[in-house]
């Protein structure tokens, strides 16, 4: 893993700011979703992209009963 450098505080609500070079360099916008996950001892945060719930890719993307699914997946699913 590699460190940054970049040390925060967090608020009386939680919160942390991430600075813009790291928004920037990630692609980060205003309003967009942040994955949390946890690894041992390690909070880390990834920013969230749609993807199949089957192969993970995240082209071309429909939403059927509460899931995504590419159209290559459900065209092999129809198949079946």
């Amino acid at each position: 893993m590699k460190s940054t450098g970049i040390v925060r505080k967090i608020d009386e609500l939680g919160r942390i700011v991430l600075p813009i070079e790291l928004r920037r360099n990630f692609d980060i916008k205003i309003k967009d979703s942040i994955e949390i996950y946890t690894d041992d001892d390690m909070i880390v945060l990834k920013k969230f992209q749609r993807s199949c719930a089957f192969c993970r890719d995240g082209e071309d993307l429909v939403e059927y009963k509460g899931k995504n699914i590419c159209t290559s997946c459900l065209n092999e699913l129809k198949k079946k």
